[in-house]
């Protein structure tokens, strides 16, 4: 895999480094900052390299109405019968919290960023001096808000859910056109919880080959299986929702790991990567030891000087200090030139 590299905040981010995991809280701070700090300090104690927020308000994202097409009328849906302004006035991070939450994470040391919605957003999080930027799935076709973001010229993740390929290209080349030079692009599924059928990881290869940047996952499967399968396939970034406890509720709850399932996808995604290593054929260090496992050929009766080799007399056995059983065949009838003790590896010198 050829590694692109970025730069969030001096950590590296491609293959030559473990998988940058980023920590999304959303509304799993259930209306309050302690559980929000709380979320930020076990997302650290998991080993994450970061913390995201989204930072909007409801009045930003929709209009106050609860008429038809201001509801979520999907009957699948986690929040059907809810009207999209009261569902951002629950989910949203009140921008007051933004600088405690972005203090904490330094003293943690991990970083700090969030998904703006809007223009307004962008400035307030440009006053945070946050490091770089994430540009949310249904955001994806706001080419204005990409241009906006893309402008500063600080590193930007755009997550690929609900767009078509044309889409993508749109959003890619904006960003690029405004002044973007490190971009990274997450495979991401917009559904919640999504199903891992649905998930398509296979895509992630062709979307570094289409869009030559490091591409990552923003995964809302339970467990973390998608999230490890994913670096298999050469994802370098993992988004995923956290929350203290999915017992107590939230509205993003139902599709966030918990502190000990964020800590093992942190570990499994690492080994993960660990194990891509890098193109090999033959024994590695670790294996060179037990290379004396494998058969081999051996005298296995007492035989004398000019005696011709037989069925009874040679064996492929292990240990694997004689010559490999691949010469057993042209061996068979060949006369020994010495004495030989049963239990001699077959040597080329013994033959003759």
């Amino acid at each position: 895999m050829t590694s692109v590299g970025l730069k969030f905040a001096g950590r590296t981010v491609g293959h030559l480094a473990p998988p940058f995991i980023i920590a999304e809280i959303s509304g799993n701070h259930n209306g309050s900052l302690e559980r929000a700090l709380k979320i930020v300090d076990a997302a650290a104690d998991a080993g994450v390299d970061a913390i995201k927020l989204q930072t909007y308000t409801a009045d930003t994202m929709t209009l106050n109405l609860d008429t038809r097409e201001f509801r979520i009328r999907n009957p699948k849906s986690l929040w059907r019968g809810e009207s999209l302004y009261r569902l951002y006035q629950k989910a949203h991070t009140p921008w007051k919290w933004h600088k405690p939450l972005f203090d904490r994470c330094r003293r943690q040391g991990i970083v700090g960023f969030s998904t703006p919605f809007d223009s307004t957003s962008v400035d307030f999080l440009e006053s945070l001096r946050v490091p770089l930027y994430k540009i949310a799935s249904f955001e994806n076709v706001d080419l204005s808000l990409i241009k906006k973001v893309a402008s500063i010229r600080k590193p930007l993740i755009i997550s690929t859910g609900l767009a078509t390929r044309m889409e993508m290209e749109e959003a890619v080349k904006t960003a690029r056109d405004a002044g973007c030079r490190q971009l990274a692009l997450l495979k991401c599924t917009s559904a919640y919880p999504a199903p891992a059928t649905e998930s398509n990881i296979i895509t992630i290869p062709q979307l570094r080959q289409l869009f030559g940047c490091e591409i990552g996952i923003s995964d809302h499967t339970p467990g973390i299986g998608v999230s490890v399968a994913a670096v298999a396939l050469g994802a370098t970034i993992i988004e995923r929702h956290v929350t203290l406890s999915r017992a107590d509720g939230g509205v993003d709850s139902a599709f966030s790991l918990e502190p000990h399932e964020l800590k093992q996808l942190v570990v499994e995604a690492r080994r993960a990567w660990q194990a891509l290593g890098s193109i090999h054929f033959g024994p590695t260090p670790s294996e060179r030891s037990s290379l004396i496992f494998r058969r081999s050929l051996y005298i296995v009766e007492d035989m004398q000087k000019g005696e011709p080799l037989t069925v009874k007399t040679l064996r492929a056995i292990r240990p694997g200090l004689g010559l490999p059983p691949k010469h057993y065949e042209s061996l068979l009838g060949q006369r020994v030139s010495r004495n030989v003790k049963k239990g001699t590896p077959v040597r080329w010198q013994l033959i003759g």
